[in-house]
């Protein structure tokens, strides 16, 4: 019973692991900046210039944004549109119907996308984000110019492409494929596009391969220094969006904290209470 406990355990995490992403993309595990509040600043700065044109965050108010160390002023200042209060949810202008005629269907909310993209035992939502927001590419064949290896045709386009620069990809996966003839053969396909999207395709047979399936991606970005840059920015947002997913939780932690060292001291009261009332029964 035990034996078939701890293999459904060990299952669930490697499921959980390997199927972390839509695309089957393996996720990078974003930095911890969730008690850092200049990085949360940073984020809350990114998220409203960069995100919040089309997604909104309704289940967040402005006002709640001094949690993580904002004044009023500071957000009336740098943070609201013309039109918004210090006390408004985070909406946005647009609505449904001119989202689903433009892009094929509304952005989703991002209130909750940090705790709605974490997987059970695997990588947080947090990870999802850090990844998803650092893998698109240049792609001339789809309708916003752009792909990403996370969420593959997704129709979000790069917003923060010119913060990240230009940088090209090259895709390499080596799979089984039907030949002409009929058989099957492990094939290696090099997809490599360059900055501007335009791609080209070379596909070989390996005909004494005896490995397993890869797919491997790697990026070159003209600019290093400033797709670094970028990463970092990614960073902030993502811990910006897993605090918005649950502006409690850096309470939480801590009251955990408490919460276990006083059962650690009751526990050991406990026990030598017990030891004192039975030893005098046999």
């Amino acid at each position: 019973m035990i034996k078939k406990l701890l293999g459904t355990i060990a299952l669930s995490l490697v499921c959980a692991v390997s199927v972390a992403a839509e695309g089957g993309y393996r996720l990078d595990h974003a930095p911890d900046r969730i008690n850092d509040m200049s990085s949360l600043q940073n984020g809350a700065k990114l998220f409203v210039n960069y995100c919040l044109g089309c997604h909104s965050a309704n289940s967040m108010r402005y006002n709640k944004l001094t949690d993580i160390g904002l004044t009023d002023e500071q957000i009336k200042k740098n943070l609201l549109f013309t039109t918004d209060k210090i006390g408004d949810l985070m909406r946005i202008a647009m609505t449904p119907e001119d989202a689903k005629r433009w892009f094929g269907a509304p952005p989703p909310d991002l209130s909750v996308i940090a705790r709605a993209k974490s997987t059970t035992m695997g990588p947080s939502g947090v990870d999802y984000v850090y990844t998803f927001l650092r893998t698109f590419y240049r792609d001339t064949s789809k309708v916003t110019g752009w792909d990403n290896l996370v969420f593959p045709s997704v129709g979000m386009p790069h917003v923060m492409w010119e913060l990240q620069g230009p940088r090209s990809l090259q895709k390499v996966t080596i799979h089984e494929a039907a030949q002409a003839d009929g058989s099957m053969q492990w094939e290696r396909t090099t997809a490599s596009y360059d900055a501007q999207g335009f791609s080209e395709v070379k596909s070989e047979v390996l005909k004494d391969y005896t490995g397993a399936a890869i797919s491997e991606a790697v990026f070159t970005a003209e600019n290093p220094r400033q797709a670094a840059a970028f990463d970092q920015d990614v960073a902030d947002i993502s811990n910006f969006l897993g605090w918005m997913a649950e502006p409690m939780q850096r309470e939480r932690r801590q009251l955990g904290v408490w919460v276990l060292l006083f059962l650690s001291i009751f526990f050991v009261v406990a026990w030598r209470l017990n030891a004192a009332y039975w030893k005098n029964v046999k």
